[in-house]
């Protein structure tokens, strides 16, 4: 077969079966940079723009430098085969820290993220559901960029921005559950904590209202949960059932009594 015709799946295969001294992690390491990449994609096919893009998946961190340069030594060995006219592996790196480490020392602590355990499911999953999008919009951006007019490639301009938005929600979303405190409902509920649904009655005006307290990120209107941090959720955490609350309204104050907790 020649290199023209070889797949990326391929590459990998001859080079893990004929090289000596490889471990399983650089195995697992290969495949996951071949899934992303596309594992039936022509190795002719493959762009130093496609293989830098996978740089952003793994983070900054000492340990996603390790696992780089296990890839790096596929890409390498890929040219040292007479597979690729270059060494790709010079188009893996990751983004530099310098004076972050300073500037971040003077920042203040970040602020802890309050939520529920639903509201942390929720969030992993939305998490789980970008993280899996990332290959197909860079192979969205890869096919767009044939279009050597760039300045009108509506297509490419559209995929870059897609990208942006899902990169800017995942890292909003890793932070959150970086600084999370995940609320412990497991106790009886004997008072309003994150987490709880409250059966309010309106002392000012009659009726009753459900509420369940949530951290801010999941505050939904529409579905009934309140933030913590608006003015009736501020009044209710710590209350007991039985207990009678004032919540300034622009149309005057409005009392309510907590007819029921739970968790």
């Amino acid at each position: 077969m020649t290199a023209q015709r070889i797949s990326l799946s391929q590459a990998a295969s001859r080079y893990l079966s004929n090289g000596d001294g490889i471990g399983d992690e650089q195995g697992r390491e290969i495949f996951r940079f071949v899934r992303w990449c596309g594992a039936e994609r022509p190795l002719s096919q493959l762009r130093g723009h496609d293989i830098s893009l996978y740089t952003e998946t793994l983070g900054s961190t000492a340990d996603a430098a390790r696992r780089l340069d296990l890839v790096k030594r596929f890409l390498s060995a890929l040219q040292k085969d007479g597979l690729t006219d270059s060494n790709l592996g010079t188009h893996l790196r990751l983004r530099r820290a310098s004076g972050k480490t300073r500037r971040e020392a003077s920042q203040p602590t970040p602020e802890r993220v309050h939520l529920t355990a639903e509201g942390e499911a929720t969030m992993r999953a939305e998490l789980a559901s970008l993280l899996a999008q990332r290959p197909t919009i860079a192979e969205e951006i890869r096919l767009a960029a044939h279009d050597k007019d760039f300045r009108e490639n509506a297509p490419l301009h559209a995929a870059k921005d897609k990208q942006s938005h899902i990169e800017t929600r995942i890292r909003e979303i890793e932070d959150n559950l970086r600084n999370a405190v995940v609320a412990d409902n497991s106790s009886q509920a004997s008072r309003v904590q994150l987490g709880h649904s409250v059966l309010l009655r309106n002392l000012s005006a009659g009726g009753t209202l459900r509420y369940t307290v949530v951290g801010p990120t999941e505050a939904n209107a529409g579905e009934g949960k309140i933030s913590s941090a608006s003015p009736v959720g501020r009044a209710l955490l710590e209350q007991r059932e039985g207990a009678e609350i004032e919540v300034a309204a622009p149309k005057g104050a409005l009392r309510f009594r907590i007819e029921s907790i739970e968790g």
